[in-house]
């Protein structure tokens, strides 16, 4: 065979690869795959723009999450952490009255990042917007290799704090030894970097997990019929939510006269995917719930 390129691990790779694995080697998944109808939702949506109620255009990715946050207060035992001690079969799970939604973003440079948005259960849907638009631009001021590695670091030292030893000293051989090994900015450069103001650019915080992870894979495959069929939990979370692109495809509709009659809609493919030692089936129904009243019910959005 013809080798055409061999790319090595930089550190965010290195992160993806350690936290999945993890998360398969651990995590029993359970999937379930949700296909509303959102129609009126879409329609609403484009009202909502056009009413002159926001000063800038709210994208169908900005009302989503705030949707899934509403759904999410419906489902608290979604927006949660687990601990697990598979040795003694001891466990808990710890609800948070704030939502934190880790959401992956596409950077500059074509790559995939996940960043932690903050508290976003407590946010109108004007301020979920505009903090939108700032995580952005922190995200343009950001030297993402230069953040993870803080937090590769600060992950080693509690690998050490907790007795993971051997799980430490792996860590330092992989980054710090050998021709790829992982490095910070220096000298002048570092300096510059962190000349920028820390309100000016993401901190470590805001790459940490949240409490639950939304992904929008839609907003890169406009144009292409498919679904998201598995999805990896990035523990300690619980749940993760992965959104497709809206198709149109037919549905069934009730006419004025209570007669079936099938029409075009848009249907909006969606994954959900729960840690089934912390969760069961039944409650993920609550979210779901809420989910389909918003997507019937989308002139509550004027009131978000």
């Amino acid at each position: 065979m013809t080798v055409k390129k061999v790319s090595h691990f930089g550190i965010q790779r290195k992160i993806i690869a350690t936290t999945t694995l993890h998360s398969w080697q651990t995590v029993p998944h359970i999937g379930y795959s949700y296909e509303p109808d959102v129609s009126k939702f879409v329609d609403t949506v484009k009202e909502l723009n056009a009413s002159g109620k926001f000063e800038s255009k709210i994208t169908v990715n900005t009302i989503m999450l705030k949707a899934i946050t509403e759904g999410l207060k419906a489902a608290p035992r979604l927006n949660a952490h687990i601990k697990f001690d598979p040795k003694r079969v001891k466990g808990t799970v710890t609800e948070y009255e704030d939502i934190h939604v880790s959401m992956t973003w596409e950077l500059p440079n074509n790559q995939m990042m996940t960043i932690n948005l903050h508290d976003l259960g407590n946010k109108s849907l004007t301020e979920l917007n505009d903090y939108i638009k700032e995580t952005a631009e922190k995200i343009g001021n950001t030297n993402l290799d230069e953040v993870m590695y803080s937090i590769s670091i600060d992950d080693t030292l509690g690998a050490l704090k907790h007795g993971h030893i051997g799980l430490a000293i792996n860590r330092l051989i992989g980054g710090k030894l050998g021709k790829y090994k992982v490095t910070s900015l220096k000298g002048k450069e570092k300096k510059e970097y962190y000349s920028i103001p820390e309100t000016k650019r993401l901190s470590k915080e805001d790459i940490r997990q949240g409490t639950v992870c939304v992904s929008n894979i839609g907003s890169t495959t406009r144009g292409i019929p498919g679904r998201v069929t598995l999805l990896a939990i990035i523990p300690p979370q619980v749940f993760v939510l992965c959104m497709g692109t809206i198709q149109k495809i037919p549905m069934v509709y009730q006419n004025e006269n209570g007669e079936d009659e099938i029409r075009v809609g848009r249907m909006l493919p969606m994954c959900l995917v729960f840690d089934h030692r912390a969760v069961d089936f039944d409650e993920i129904v609550p979210f779901l719930n809420r989910m389909e009243e918003i997507f019937k019910n989308p002139e509550e959005m004027y009131n978000w």
